[in-house]
């Protein structure tokens, strides 16, 4: 199992760079961020500074979106990246949720998602493809390689995955959503024909290491509610009683709307609907030992990285914790 921690790029910059190089030292092989510009600072600027600060740690967003930045652009910044550090980047992509809708945008749909992918993957890798209706190339790009992680949630993204992405990231840790997804992921390898076996599986959710527990749900509550944005979608488009699990969609019942001036804080104030139980499902709270218990589960299900989201109040505690107590113990 690897290990990725997941931050937001908070002012000042340089605490993002600080915190990836411990979680480095820590044994964490991935750092990623959000990506939404308007609520936080431009990632791929700090991303030079994590790589120069890092070793051999992986870096991207999770996630990006087919939106904000012009394809050609995407991929011009992870090629850039990749040239200067040695191919350390991946990309976490998603239809777009914060970014897209502070700025009164809706997300990309489905099909702009796939060729997105296409596009950026394509000229990251240094090979011509049709962009806008022209044939592109970046003509510097020598053995550049660029991964495409996809976020998804419902069958039809699902679906997506297993057809075109190079890893799923999946943004809760329960067992039972993880084990319906995953398998929707590789049922949809196989028919397209495809290894299932080389779809990497990330499971991102937010840890927190310690024996308050009613403290640690204060403080990771906010997770619900971010998820709960696209469960809102999904139950839109399919029904309470559709193809998507109730472990899933249930909680959002009592959901009044939500503020993205808040988005992904501890104390969120539109997360007043997210009980308990989804806090205890959706993050990994308690002692190390609970965590290491519930990464054995997901181990199971085939999940070959976890992320742990950091917006709390003790990030350098569970960031030692998991380091000192939970990364060794997690086959």
């Amino acid at each position: 199992m690897d290990f990725g921690v997941v931050l937001q790029t908070d002012p000042p910059a340089r605490e993002v760079v600080r915190l990836m190089a411990e979680a480095e030292q820590r044994g964490f092989t991935h750092g990623w961020t959000f990506d939404s510009c308007v609520l936080w600072q431009e990632p791929f600027v700090i991303y030079s500074q994590v790589l120069a600060a890092t070793n051999s740690l992986v870096i991207g967003p999770m996630v990006t979106n087919p939106s904000t930045r012009d394809w050609s652009v995407t991929a011009s910044l992870f090629a850039t990246l990749n040239d200067m550090f040695g191919n350390r980047t991946v990309c976490g992509i998603g239809r777009g949720d914060s970014a897209r809708r502070v700025i009164g945008q809706k997300p990309a749909t489905l099909d702009v998602l796939r060729d997105a992918m296409h596009v950026i993957r394509e000229l990251a890798e240094g090979r011509e493809v049709e962009h806008h209706g022209a044939p592109v190339r970046i003509p510097w790009v020598r053995d550049g390689r660029l991964e495409m992680w996809m976020a998804a949630y419902g069958p039809k993204a699902l679906k997506l995955v297993g057809e075109h992405a190079d890893g799923f990231i999946l943004q809760t840790a329960d067992p039972a959503i993880a084990k319906w997804t995953i398998d929707a992921v590789r049922d949809a390898a196989k028919a397209a024909g495809r290894d299932p076996g080389g779809i990497t599986i990330c499971v991102a959710a937010p840890a927190y290491v310690g024996d308050d527990l009613a403290h640690q749900r204060d403080q990771l509550r906010w997770f619900g509610g971010m998820v709960g944005n696209h469960v809102a979608d999904l139950v839109a488009r399919y029904g309470e009683s559709g193809p998507v699990p109730h472990e899933l969609t249930d909680y959002i019942r009592g959901r009044q709307g939500y503020d993205y001036a808040h988005h992904g804080k501890a104390g969120n104030p539109s997360t007043d609907f997210v009980p308990d139980e989804i806090v205890d499902r959706f993050c990994l709270l308690g002692p190390a030992s609970a965590h290491v218990d519930r990464i054995a589960e997901l181990t199971e299900l085939g999940v070959d990285q976890f992320a742990l989201y950091l917006m709390h109040d003790q990030r350098e505690k569970t960031l030692a914790a998991y380091g000192d107590d939970v990364i060794p113990h997690a086959g």
